[in-house]
């Protein structure tokens, strides 16, 4: 049983505790980790309401950086106070991140052994059959409440492809979907011309890769970034490898591969690409760089979620985000597709991989460690 303290909140101890075994086992991504919470929380231990819990969900969503992990904290917080913030929070992180970073050091020593190589080469197709699946649930529900969001979702698309600032696409989408709402259809119409006014910013010449660069580019990143984890791809995609080429468009696939066989958050893959570019250290800078506008959010909103929450205007702010964030998703899926999907097992493994997932449900980590064996056996096959 959970021992509750005079005020109703529970033992630091325990919500540590709680979150660093989820850290350890929780696989799967954000809808997982969200599920997993609410049967520990809600379920088993009942610390919430599951109308509470809710709340603290929505407001997860509505403020940038990974949801899942933001939820986490937003527990912790309203469980053991502002040290339940920072203890929980960092549980919920840590186990990934040291997990990641021991892969990024034997892929920066073994990268290129054939084993090693084989696994990364049958896990990237499932990178993509993860993602995939993630649309198909995530893309009719964002859309549903009008076909204005549908259109503004392909805009979405087009303006990314074209290369305008994911940024610009997200508060484009946001501001659009509010005018739309509080003006009327033509207006907001008129309105969306903001996803594509502003052009995105060119390919600037690579630079020495500085410790305090890093920490500022990956706090930028979890600044801004709304939406699923996967999201993150495109952010790291234009920054790290369009604009300041500080990783190949392989690196990146590795680094997202590498991030979906631990479990916790997906945003500890910027702790891969951290210690790539920089070892030790960069690993560290990365990971709290990018964690980081999460704490800080999550301690700003949790007084207003209630008013937050009810807010028509915040609403629809939100459903524009998430049309945006799901059109980045698409994108970005087809350019990995490109370097992942390079022969027919690699494109049959994530078509079986994203049907797997799509029709059976079946949780990632299993598919993703059977693309590892496939891809290791076709290796050696060769």
């Amino acid at each position: 049983m959970t021992e509750e303290l005079a005020d109703g909140r529970v033992k630091l101890s325990e919500v540590a505790l709680l979150f660093l075994r989820l850290g350890f086992t929780a696989f799967g991504g954000p809808a997982a980790h969200v599920a997993i919470m609410e049967r520990e929380i809600v379920q088993r231990r009942r610390w919430l309401s599951s109308e509470r819990f809710l709340d603290l969900f929505g407001a997860a969503n509505l403020i940038p950086g990974p949801s899942s992990t933001e939820l986490a904290i937003f527990i912790s917080y309203e469980q053991a106070g502002w040290l339940g913030l920072l203890v929980g929070g960092v549980c919920f992180i840590l186990p990934a991140a040291l997990m990641v970073t021991a892969l990024a050091w034997a892929y920066v020593r073994f990268g290129a052994i054939p084993e090693i190589a084989g696994v990364l080469y049958g896990i990237k197709p499932v990178v993509i059959a993860v993602i995939v699946q993630a649309l198909w649930g995530l893309a009719p529900k964002a859309i549903k409440k009008s076909l204005w969001l549908g259109a503004l979702g392909a805009l979405a698309c087009v303006a990314s492809a074209l290369n305008v600032d994911a940024v610009v696409v997200l508060v484009g989408a946001g501001v659009a979907s509010v005018a739309q709402r509080q003006l009327g259809k033509a207006e907001g119409r008129a309105s969306a011309v903001l996803l594509g006014g502003v052009a995105g910013s060119g390919a600037a010449i690579a630079t020495p890769v500085g410790l305090l660069a890093l920490f500022l580019s990956f706090l930028k990143i979890g600044a801004v970034v709304f939406g699923s984890g996967y999201v993150l791809l495109a952010f790291l995609r234009a920054d790290l490898v369009e604009r300041l080429h500080w990783l190949t468009e392989q690196q990146l696939l590795d680094a997202v591969a590498i991030g979906q066989v631990t479990p916790g958050p997906v945003f500890t893959t910027a702790t891969f690409i951290g210690y790539v570019i920089g070892g030790g250290w960069g690993a560290l800078l990365a990971t709290v760089g990018i964690f980081l506008p999460g704490f800080v959010l999550v301690a700003i909103v949790r007084p207003l979620v209630a008013r937050v929450r009810r807010s028509p205007v915040a609403g629809a702010f939100l459903d524009g985000v998430n049309v945006a964030a799901l059109a980045l998703m698409v994108v970005v899926t087809v350019q990995l597709a490109k370097a992942a999907l390079v022969d027919v097992p690699t494109i049959l493994i994530a078509l079986a991989g994203a049907a797997i997932l799509i029709r059976f449900k079946v949780n990632t980590t299993w598919v993703v460690a059977g693309g590892a064996v496939l891809g290791a056996i076709v290796r050696v096959a060769r």
